[in-house]
């Protein structure tokens, strides 16, 4: 939480969080059969949603301070980069003091961090704890100097996605909003591609919302093609998923009404 010392009290959140999930009543885990009820409430009582959200996108060197300036104006709990076999995913969860300020930190959905737009979006309490669970288990303890890493390497990024199921359509996310299809060709050089092949997905007022379907020649061409999984298309690096063509057509669909 904020302090009288500024944002620079984002970088004790870390060794606070055991203390504040023992102490906030919106941390609370029922330890009976009743469970827990804060401050003497009946069972009619529904408390607030837990007031986390979930960003993605974050640049790879992004640190707490960075996520304490992109919510300026609003009193973070704590704030948890998430890593995958030691290295920081572009991933983190940032709780509130409150629900109204979970609410308000939404609005800042695609809002630029340097150069890169950051998904906001809203998650569950246990999505946060299964990701605190597996910070612990794989750290031992919080580390609270981590300000992130680079991203994976080649091999350990293409290996991740190696084991999932194929067809000839890979899903791009995280593409820059003014991407175009002579972008993603050039991305893709390796590969013969054809432009009527590459569909840029939109809202239905016609901005791109990061995302593309591109059409392989064979399944094991768009395996192939994973190896540039986390490559990047001007300043930010772009995501690959193994698609389906129902899914592609759905986003063209969604492009047109």
């Amino acid at each position: 939480m904020l302090g009288s010392g500024g944002v620079s009290d984002g970088y004790e959140i870390g060794s606070k969080r055991q203390r504040m999930m023992e102490s906030n009543p919106y941390f609370a885990v029922s330890s009976s059969a009743t469970g827990f009820q804060p401050y003497g409430y009946g069972s009619g009582f529904q408390p607030p949603a837990f007031p986390v959200v979930r960003l993605r996108g974050l640049p790879f060197n992004c640190t707490d301070l960075d996520i304490f300036k992109f919510f300026a104006g609003l009193d973070i709990v704590d704030v948890l980069l998430v890593n995958k076999s030691g290295r920081f995913s572009g991933e983190a969860f940032v709780v509130f003091a409150g629900s109204m300020q979970a609410d308000f930190a939404l609005q800042r959905d695609r809002q630029n961090m340097g150069r890169r737009y950051v998904e906001v979006f809203k998650c569950k309490k246990q999505d946060y704890y299964h990701a605190v669970a597996s910070e612990v288990n794989y750290e031992g303890i919080y580390d609270n100097d981590f300000h992130g890493s680079p991203p994976p390497s080649r091999s350990k990024r293409f290996s991740d996605k190696d084991q999932m199921e194929y067809t000839e359509i890979l899903k791009m996310r995280g593409l820059p909003f003014s991407v175009k299809k002579s972008q993603i060709l050039e991305f893709f050089v390796d590969f013969e591609l054809a432009e009527d092949k590459v569909h840029i997905a939109c809202r239905p007022d016609g901005k791109a919302t990061g995302e593309a379907y591109v059409e392989f020649a064979s399944a094991e061409e768009a395996k192939k093609a994973m190896g540039k999984d986390k490559m990047t298309i001007g300043s930010r690096y772009v995501e690959l998923f193994p698609s389906t063509p129902d899914e592609a057509r759905r986003a063209e669909s969604r492009s047109r009404q």
